[in-house]
């Protein structure tokens, strides 16, 4: 069985918000229920499960007795339990399907009542002996790595807040994103807005908020008895430096992190980045969203921001990113952040997103983490 025979056939996104009343395992399961029965299914179709939350194949929050097995009631043939999110969760589905471990496969999860009233979400402090001591937090291993490419390209600064104004610009016109109506934002308004830490303002970087995303991957002939046209996964790599957020980043390692990656996953495909209708590539901030369209391929090293600006990633632009407002604007929830790219990136491929739609949408991107988390993953996403 070939990857391209693996397909996505149902998405499920819960209510996101800067703060919900609720619990992780509360909106891990809502989005579970809402991908099964978009795509047609009960739980007792599926038999493998990758979950951010307690049991198998998940991880414990608190102790407690709270397990989904229990939960939903069904047993599963195969668990993903090294990276149950986003892009690996989905091509780790996709290999156990193709191996016939199992055929069908839930990949859930999110977070909700853990962030609180602080200003710092507890996921981006990991409390390690090289991290927790000296205050540190994502947005600072990813501005290591921007401080040293601004040194070398200064013009990037501009570009960057042009980058964040846009996507930004999307989500205030969605509906569903934690920051509908706020815009439209400008270069302008992001330069001008707090300082975080150098060289971020608080518009280039991400949300901090709360929801939950989940998908079901399943075979192409399966699928062809379901509601919607199958998503077929036609490629996908990962790369991985080290742990993320425990020893510092090098920007010589790591300003390149992805380019392997997508390299093999666009072979796979038999594609290259001038196929690509949409991209939801991680954008944590605004230079690692140009620092991905160099390592993807889709312009030369320190080129990322020219590209941006001269192909357009609006929505009327040749490349549309992050086409639901992304994790600046619609949402980021922790560990269920990758899976939310996924959903985007197949609505697209249905035709299902009404006024931010691209037209003719029929391959997609969707992408991990990047260059301060020390790893990064994508997936090409395609429709027949």
């Amino acid at each position: 069985m070939k990857l391209s025979d693996i397909a996505v056939v149902g998405v499920g996104v819960t209510r996101q918000a800067r703060r919900l009343e609720r619990t992780s395992l509360d909106v891990a399961l809502e989005a579970a229920k809402l991908a099964v029965a978009d795509a047609g299914l009960t739980f007792a179709d599926f038999d493998g499960i990758a979950a951010r939350w307690p049991g198998p194949g998940g991880t414990v929050f608190l102790p407690g007795s709270a397990d989904w097995a229990g939960m939903l009631g069904v047993p599963v043939r195969w668990i993903g339990d090294s990276y149950p999110q986003g892009v690996p969760a989905l091509l780790d589905a996709a290999a156990a399907i193709s191996a016939g471990l199992c055929h069908t496969v839930l990949i859930t999860g999110g977070q909700a009542g853990v962030l609180g009233g602080g200003r710092v979400a507890s996921y981006t402090q990991p409390r390690n002996e090289f991290v927790e001591p000296f205050g540190a937090f994502t947005a600072a291993h990813f501005a290591l790595v921007a401080q040293r490419h601004l040194r070398l390209f200064p013009h990037v600064r501009q570009g960057a807040a042009a980058i964040a104004a846009t996507i930004r610009s999307i989500g205030s016109a969605n509906p569903d994103a934690v920051l509908y109506g706020r815009g439209p934002v400008t270069a302008e308004t992001v330069l001008d807005s707090p300082r975080v830490v150098d060289p971020f303002r608080l518009l280039d970087l991400c949300l901090a908020s709360e929801g939950g995303a989940a998908i079901v991957v399943t075979t192409v002939e399966r699928a062809r008895d379901l509601p919607h046209r199958p998503v077929r996964v036609l490629g996908g790599g990962m790369e991985w430096v080290r742990q993320q957020y425990v020893d510092a980043v090098r920007y010589e390692q790591v300003w390149s992190i992805g380019a392997d990656a997508a390299a093999r996953a666009f072979g796979m495909a038999g594609l290259t980045p001038a196929d690509v209708d949409c991209a939801q590539v991680y954008d944590v901030n605004s230079v690692e969203v140009a620092r991905q369209f160099e390592a993807l391929g889709f312009c030369d090293v320190g080129e990322g921001t020219d590209f941006a600006a001269s192909v357009g990633i609006g929505l009327d632009g040749k490349l549309p990113t992050c086409t639901d407002g992304g994790l600046m604007s619609f949402s980021h929830i922790g560990w269920g952040a990758p899976t939310l790219k996924i959903a985007e990136a197949v609505r697209q491929l249905r035709g299902t997103c009404g006024d931010r739609q691209v037209p003719g949408a029929r391959v997609a991107l969707a992408a991990g983490a990047g260059s301060g988390a020390q790893y990064y993953n994508l997936v090409l996403l395609g429709t027949d």
